[in-house]
């Protein structure tokens, strides 16, 4: 496990928690204690840039390179009047470097086994094993089931 991913986990700690978030924010992150992570996060190059709404639930093995961006649509709406409600990544998801993954209304579900594209916009839900890319995101592929083959090959639509 790897420093920020530990510091992650223990961004609730009723002790340490303020000091965790102001080492994360050290890292260029934003990790509200409100977010659900799952087990087995991974976060490469130190997450520089990564910012989580705190509606958002993280499954089991979930991947976020840096510059990931997860969040509402509707900034500017104060949050108790935004149509937003929550961001769910199922697990195994893959977010690329500058991601952006935007809700605009109701809940927002990335598929378990999905790949999030470099600088992708994704303002809508995927199915599993998905693979978006471009602005706004769409699907561009497949990946195959994990009971099938595991070298996660682009197959075509």
């Amino acid at each position: 496990m790897s420093l920020v991913t530990a510091l992650i986990h223990r961004r609730r700690s009723r002790l340490f928690g303020r000091l965790v978030q102001e080492a994360l924010a050290l890292y260029g992150m934003e990790v509200p204690a409100a977010v659900e992570i799952g087990p087995g996060l991974q976060v490469f190059h130190r997450g520089f840039g990564t910012v989580l709404h705190p509606y958002t639930t993280l499954g089991a093995g979930v991947t976020l390179y840096n510059g990931v961006t997860i969040g509402r649509a509707d900034p500017w709406v104060p949050q108790q009047r935004s149509a937003m409600r929550r961001v769910v990544l199922e697990d195994g998801v893959v977010v690329c470097a500058g991601a952006k993954i935007v809700c605009k209304s109701g809940v927002l579900t990335v598929g378990a086994g999905t790949v999030i594209g470099a600088n992708a916009v994704l303002t809508t839900s995927t199915g599993p094993n998905e693979i978006w890319a471009g602005v706004p995101a769409r699907r561009v592929g497949t990946r195959e089931d994990p009971a099938g083959r595991t070298d996660g090959a682009l197959q075509p639509n």
